[in-house]
């Protein structure tokens, strides 16, 4: 919706297709239909793979008689799958995935064979580009994430009792918040922590950290809040352990000018270079992550250093920047 956004503010027109789980969020989304949650790398993804959300969606293609059709994960069952199928005209695919699928190593033929109908190949990362090349072959252009940089950084900062650390993202074990909760045991009685998001592991986790007065359980907040609560916060922190192809989160806190403590994966490296952007600590190690928290929380130095130049490295990737890019691989088609 952010890339539709900035295409709109150029002068192009711009819907988005999606299966849409209540009113649609935003101006110029077609809804095609509820999702439903699919168990991949390590997460939950919602998708909509039912007929009638096929049927939609071929009737969307119809009716809009669209120049280019984008497609983000071309191979999902539903919307994405169907436009591939069934789109006449120019086709471009983004792919985000990073690391090995199960799905594409059993339908290698088929897949392989789907994927020769794209006319334009993208990718978010080196990390996701390795593994649809593993999986499909061809050749890929290298379009980074973007993100509207505006909304984070001018977002009222949410106030807060002391020293506050915010973390946002799904509770299972590829994000790593139980790291993070081991690590808070090792800070000061003074930190506090926000904790957005919900997820398998909300109950269990919350249960363990019950006498712990320092914990904020948020749940599920809105985009407004995110940005707010990422201004105001002293530090963000992304203790992921694997799976992230390209570090989005990461950059939306640079665009609010926070400090970020987060762990050493490829896709965070893809925005942020350790020291000079984020302080990186190895993946799963509570001790580590502590020890880079209380850097950042009580050296008044190196949170500013930090926040300026993630400041500075948002700007490389925002989204208007990324509508450029595309436009340019648009009218190639």
């Amino acid at each position: 919706m952010g890339l539709a956004r900035a295409l709109r503010s150029q002068g192009h027109e711009v819907r988005v297709l999606a299966p849409c789980d209540g009113a649609p969020p935003d101006v110029g989304v077609t809804p095609l239909g509820n999702s439903v949650p699919l168990a991949t790398n390590g997460s939950v993804a919602p998708i909509a793979p039912d007929l009638p959300c096929a049927l939609r969606t071929i009737r969307a293609l119809r009716d809009e008689d669209f120049d280019v059709v984008h497609l983000h994960e071309p191979l999902v069952p539903g919307p994405t799958l169907t436009a591939l199928l069934f789109s006449d005209g120019p086709l471009v695919a983004t792919f985000h995935r990073a690391g090995p699928s199960a799905a594409y190593e059993s339908l290698r033929p088929l897949v392989g064979r789907l994927a020769r109908r794209l006319s334009l190949r993208c990718a978010v990362s080196e990390d996701a580009r390795a593994t649809a090349e593993a999986a499909l072959g061809g050749e890929y252009e290298l379009v980074f994430n973007g993100i509207e940089v505006d909304r984070f950084a001018k977002a009222s900062p949410w106030p807060s009792e002391g020293p506050t650390i915010f973390f946002i993202g799904r509770h299972e074990p590829r994000k790593g918040l139980a790291t993070l909760l081991g690590a808070l045991s090792g800070l000061p009685s003074s930190v506090r922590l926000w904790v957005a998001g919900d997820g398998p592991q909300t109950a269990a986790l919350k249960a363990a950290t019950a006498s712990d007065p320092r914990v904020e359980w948020l749940g599920r907040v809105d985009d407004e809040e995110a940005a707010s609560r990422l201004r105001g916060a002293d530090v963000f922190c992304a203790p992921s352990v694997h799976g992230e192809s390209f570090g989005v989160v990461l950059l939306e806190a640079m665009a609010a000018h926070t400090p970020i403590v987060a762990t050493d994966l490829p896709g965070y490296r893809a925005v942020a270079h350790p020291g000079c952007h984020a302080v990186m600590v190895p993946p799963g190690d509570p001790d580590a992550l502590a020890e880079a928290l209380r850097q950042v929380l009580t050296e008044p130095a190196v949170a500013a250093r930090l926040a300026d130049a993630g400041e500075a490295r948002a700007q490389d990737f925002g989204m208007d920047r990324l509508a450029d890019r595309y436009v340019e691989l648009y009218q190639r088609l």
